[in-house]
């Protein structure tokens, strides 16, 4: 299974990236095509991105003639093996899609490019500067153009709340103790009705859970200057509820919760119309509503303290320029073209996330279908409220999520207390946050 820490031991090993890039002419693309001057564009994802993207790059080479473009596609669990090999051999691709999780590890490496060092050919003016930021460095060097936001939320199957007879709550006010009982009743009801239905899928082991736990408190998992590093007793609040989840029946048992994490959207139970309720970032309730057919809806996150959501905009993901291309203009061109051309937008719709350009948002409003507006429409609802976007995760941080996934899941079955659990984790996070 391919970790975050299996990608990092290899950006580890290749620790003069930036001496190997330089070195290297881009190679052709390995899906056959020839690369020669042709700008490498490398991305994760599913059947329906990797059609879009296509679809899109071959309206930016009928506009721009004079730029040839090889594209490249994996997903998800080979992208970031194959991108650290490439780095190292000297073979990075000219732009390549980013993730919050490994921005920093690359960019500390100086092997992505200083986008501002492009703002002739990538004109980034129009985004919302709040979530542009999350695209720089410590230092405030721009390394990434956000594609779009994300906002972790709460998923919920309407259908199901009514065949339990249960009301939709108002996501306004809830706490995740009514959370916690609401889903027990769903959970309950299923019971009772012979039904293979429980109201929440999985909790306990996420770091988007924990991080959104700790916002709640007044702490985040990697503080700025003027912030606070969450505590041990904000740890264990959060792994003493994903217990009390379980023996509620609010969830199924930590087993089944693991199997369900890794089963995926089809098989999975929210997917599947067998959970009322799933965490996840904003945009990828169409994957579900695709998967379930149901109606499905976009609520709030419970709050710890009714009314204090603390929701934020996280970039869903960025495009990055490889410090080594051989020529970035080309490549700043590309990426420019794929997040402002009205043209390309309504190709790409909100599939990376809803853009943070609004001029962009009103012109794709007329090409999305009724699931894809509910996720628009969502984003655009929410900022008037969202706070500051924590730091994306540090280099010193990317092990991170493997661990809290490790020490959740024995705090979920009970071999270890929540208290040493959390005071491990505590000691893990200290040692992992960057110098500032």
């Amino acid at each position: 299974m391919i970790t975050r820490r299996s990608t990092l031991a290899l950006l580890a090993a290749a620790g003069a990236l930036p001496a190997l890039a330089a070195c290297g002419p881009n190679a052709s693309s390995s899906s056959g095509e020839e690369g020669g001057g042709a700008v490498r564009c490398y991305w994760w994802g599913g059947e329906l991105r990797e059609g879009m993207t296509r679809e899109a790059i071959d309206l930016f080479t009928q506009s721009h003639p004079e730029i040839e473009v090889s594209p490249e596609y994996s997903e998800w669990t080979g992208y970031w093996d194959k991108l650290a090999t490439q780095f190292a051999g000297g073979d990075a691709p000219d732009v390549l899609q980013m993730d919050e999780a490994y921005i920093d590890s690359y960019g500390t490496r100086s092997s992505l490019l200083d986008l501002e060092t492009v703002a002739e050919q990538l004109d980034l003016s129009a985004m919302d500067a709040a979530v542009l930021e999350t695209g720089r460095l410590a230092d405030g060097t721009l390394v990434g153009a956000p594609l779009g936001i994300g906002i972790f939320s709460v998923g919920v199957n309407p259908t199901l709340l009514e065949q339990a007879g249960l009301e939709m709550p108002d996501d306004t006010t809830w706490t995740w103790d009514d959370f916690a009982a609401l889903t027990t009743a769903v959970s309950d009801w299923g019971k009772q009705a012979g039904e293979d239905v429980v109201g929440f899928d999985f909790f306990g082991t996420s770091m988007a859970e924990l991080s959104a736990w700790a916002r709640q408190s007044g702490e985040q998992l990697f503080p700025r200057e003027d912030e606070t590093l969450i505590s041990q007793d904000t740890i264990v609040a959060y792994l003493e509820y994903a217990r009390s989840l379980v023996e509620s029946g609010a969830t199924v048992g930590p087993s089944e919760q693991i199997e369900d994490f890794a089963a995926g959207v089809e098989q999975g139970r929210f997917g599947n119309n067998r959970s009322a309720f799933h965490l996840q970032f904003h945009t990828q309730v169409q994957t579900f509503q695709a998967s379930s057919g149901a109606p499905l809806r976009l609520l709030r996150l419970p709050a710890r303290t009714s009314g204090d959501h603390q929701m934020v905009n996280k970039a869903s993901m960025y495009w990055s320029i490889a410090a080594s291309s051989a020529d970035p203009a080309a490549a700043a061109t590309l990426v420019d073209f794929l997040l402002r051309d009205p043209e390309a937008a309504k190709v790409l719709k909100i599939e990376r996330g809803v853009t943070a350009i609004p001029e962009l948002q009103t012109e794709i409003e007329s090409v999305l279908d009724e699931n894809e507006l509910v996720s628009l429409d969502f984003a655009r609802d929410m900022q008037a409220e969202v706070v500051r976007p924590p730091l994306v995760t540090p280099a010193s941080g990317v092990g991170f999520s493997d661990e809290l996934s490790r020490l959740g899941e024995e705090s979920l079955f009970g071999t270890r207390p929540p208290e040493e659990v959390a005071e491990e984790l505590l000691t893990l996070l200290t040692g992992m946050q960057p110098e500032l």
